[in-house]
């Protein structure tokens, strides 16, 4: 059972020494007891303490990763029902199948597809983040053949191994030795094997069952058998039953503090109908699944679905922002065009990609309003006369340009006076209103 906030202050050092970052021990254990912060925070905690308060600590959801280096993937830590309590922690991974009935030639061609899905969106890198090999064959030395081909094309990219035959799985995951992939197809009927292999080849093992019931004894019965990373499928296919099992397993966890749902939870949302089984991912993503499993990676499903993900998984309470600098778009000289905006991300990027189509050499000054877009940080007092004036002034700038001309906001046109007042020497342009007119706005200066 979780512990309370009192619980956990009387087995902390009580010293108030501000290691941890709060103020004193029981503001700490009040986080730790709402599970806003973790036990490594307290360098002083007691050995006995740690025994007792680790369990007590851990988000209820199991961290896992799958892969190795910069691609692998944290799932699971979740520690909320919905993302305005705080926020979803790890964003869920987008996998692709491949049959080990396809042609050497096909599965190599879906793994270029994964390996060239990396696109950047407001400054973060979105990509399909897995591969799952699957053994529909049923033939052992197919699915050998078909990881080989998958160990050789896609090597950095994390992968799950799709078998019910704990010999074709042990057979597998030996050409992605250390490099944590998932063995997925444990069942009722294979399980104590199953979870042999995934032991022996420190994996992961994703166990399918056909209702809530028989998986929370599946999860129970792998954890016994010394496995401590399980990846779980209820057997949801629909929407339906995806919302209705994914929903009471995240709150039993949650709220319940269930140790047997206490994991991520894996959906294969496959179907012929490219537009449906899109639709069917996002209801995946909202609805809590940690692992979504798709057919295929088109362009446009991958470009919806990163958005919604990326969306999501954006803390609800803390603007997305850029670094405060000035930003060279192109090959800049003295006498390139100054702009200046603020740091919330997508204004940086629209603003920025803007200036880039122009094919005209600019600088960016971005400017700091805590994540702000324009119109808001003006009205925040955030974006002022006397702020800009101080960036710019501390930013070193005026001996890089050749005119002194700072080309401000259309939408902030009242502040050109102020500013030209607080930056003497300095010319003043109002530019566009909206950021799609930059390009023909700067054209017309040429």
């Amino acid at each position: 059972m979780a512990l309370s906030g009192v619980e956990i202050f009387k087995l902390l050092p009580k010293t108030n020494c501000k290691k941890c970052g709060h103020p004193t021990c029981l503001a700490f254990a009040m986080k730790l007891a709402q599970r806003q912060a973790t036990l490594d925070l307290c360098p002083d905690v007691s050995e006995e303490a740690k025994k007792i308060l680790g369990e007590a600590s851990a988000p209820p959801i199991r961290p896992i990763t799958i892969g190795a280096g910069d691609k692998a993937v944290k799932m699971g830590e979740e520690t909320v029902l919905f993302r305005h309590d705080k926020k979803f922690v790890n964003p869920c991974v987008f996998a692709v199948e491949v049959k080990d009935t396809s042609t050497e030639g096909d599965i190599a061609a879906v793994c270029e597809q994964v390996m060239k899905s990396e696109i950047d969106r407001v400054g973060q890198k979105l990509r399909i983040d897995a591969i799952v090999i699957s053994n529909v064959s049923g033939d052992a030395s197919k699915l050998e053949a078909a990881a080989k081909t998958v160990a050789a094309k896609a090597a950095p990219v994390p992968v799950i191994i799709n078998t019910t035959n704990p010999q074709a799985a042990e057979a597998a995951v030996k050409l992605f030795a250390g490099k944590k992939p998932v063995i997925y197809g444990a069942n009722s009927s294979n399980i104590e094997a199953m979870a042999a292999v995934a032991k022996d080849s420190k994996a992961s093992l994703g166990i399918i069952a056909a209702d809530l019931d028989e998986l929370a004894g599946l999860t129970e019965k792998v954890k016994a058998l010394g496995v401590e990373d399980i990846v779980m499928d209820s057997g949801a296919k629909t929407a339906k039953e995806i919302i209705a099992n994914n929903t009471l397993i995240r709150r039993a966890a949650i709220k319940k503090n269930f140790k047997p749902f206490g994991y991520p939870v894996i959906n294969f949302v496959q179907r012929d109908d490219s537009m449906l089984e899109a639709l069917l991912a996002t209801v995946c993503v909202a609805k809590y699944s940690s692992i979504v499993v798709l057919s295929s990676v088109e362009k446009w499903k991958n470009l919806a679905l990163f958005t919604l993900r990326q969306n999501i998984y954006t803390d609800p309470q803390v603007p997305m922002q850029v670094e405060q600098k000035i930003y060279s778009l192109g090959d800049v000289k003295p006498e390139s065009p100054l702009f200046i905006t603020t740091n919330f991300s997508l204004t940086y990027f629209i603003v920025s990609g803007e200036i880039e189509n122009s094919k005209v050499p600019s600088r960016l000054a971005v400017m700091d309003s805590e994540g702000l877009s324009v119109l808001t940080a003006w009205a925040a007092g955030k974006f002022t006369a006397t702020k800009i004036a101080q960036f710019i002034n501390d930013s070193g700038i005026e001996k890089e340009v050749a005119n002194k001309e700072l080309i401000i906001p259309g939408y902030v046109a009242i502040l050109s006076g102020s500013i030209e007042e607080k930056l003497p020497g300095w010319k003043i342009t109002v530019g566009p209103r909206e950021a799609n007119a930059i390009p023909t706005f700067l054209k017309s200066r040429a």
